[in-house]
């Protein structure tokens, strides 16, 4: 059984991760194995993004520990949407996915590749990540007790190639924690990801921050678990709480048996990612 986590995150790591926590052992309750916490769940909205980053570089930790010691607790593997890391000491932060298994071990770190950039008709507007965070250049696809799993963070769901990659790395479960936004959830969020679970035959479990966050900013929620045909099995519109379902092996097989894109492909991928502001 996989979860996903539905949070309003706020400025304050603290406050966050007490809310992480509840949710979390929630998830682990319902008998979840694997559990996914939404983008910028330990803070959102803050002017601190620096500090933290070179807190979690440093000796503290706080939010690394956190994963660390939940994940023991509750003998669970957990994958923490993203914190901002920096990939090296002294270094402008990453959005980073740290994969923590049930030892409390980092076994996998993905940086987001794609930033949001973009003009938003909300009440806040204009989005612009590349301000706080460097980009990322790696594709990451690792073993976990419930199958192969795929890395990807909430604007990635938007190019199709990236999860492409991911399938041609053995993909069967990819996760998209996310901070999607209401005005573009509403238009774009359940599409996108039956799209892509579609387009990969993989199972799709996305972790959506929801409602209205300090800072005024807006999300959609609707944490979902998506099927390898492309059906949503389960989703939660609104509010914190946890989305659960299992994980059936044989219907992801069935569906690649039955349809065997892979052999149909007529159109090479990318070998790598294409570093910013280069064209393919």
């Amino acid at each position: 059984m996989v979860a996903a986590v539905q949070m309003t995150s706020g400025p304050e790591p603290a406050a966050n991760l007490q809310v992480a926590a509840r949710l979390i052992a929630e998830a682990a309750g319902q008998g979840a194995e694997l559990v996914l916490l939404p983008e910028c769940f330990a803070a959102m909205g803050t002017s601190s993004l620096a500090a933290i980053a070179e807190a979690e570089w440093g000796e503290a930790r706080p939010i690394r520990r956190f994963l660390a010691a939940q994940a023991r607790q509750h003998g669970i593997w957990l994958v923490g949407g993203s914190l901002p890391l920096p990939a090296k000491a002294g270094g402008k932060p990453m959005a980073c996915q740290l994969v923590v298994d049930e030892r409390g071990q980092e076994v996998a770190r993905y940086d987001k590749l794609h930033l949001f950039d973009v003009d938003v008709a909300d009440s806040h507007g204009s989005y612009r990540e590349s301000r706080d965070y460097d980009f990322g250049d790696q594709v990451v696809c690792i073993d976990s007790p419930v199958g192969r799993l795929g890395l990807s963070i909430c604007y990635d769901v938007r190019f199709p190639e990236l999860y492409q990659a991911l399938r041609a790395q053995g993909a069967e479960l990819i996760v998209v924690p996310a901070a999607f936004t209401a005005v573009t959830g509403a238009a774009h969020w359940e599409v996108l990801l039956r799209s892509r679970a579609i387009e990969t035959q993989c199972w799709v479990l996305a972790a959506n921050q929801v409602g209205e966050h300090p800072n005024g900013r807006q999300t959609y929620g609707h944490s979902c678990l998506i099927d390898p045909w492309g059906a949503v099995q389960q989703c939660l519109a609104a509010g914190e709480g946890v989305v659960t379902g299992t994980l059936v092996p044989e219907q992801l097989q069935s569906v690649r048996e039955r349809m065997p894109i892979t052999r149909h492909r007529r159109f090479a991928l990318p070998a790598e990612p294409v570093p910013p502001g280069k064209g393919v």
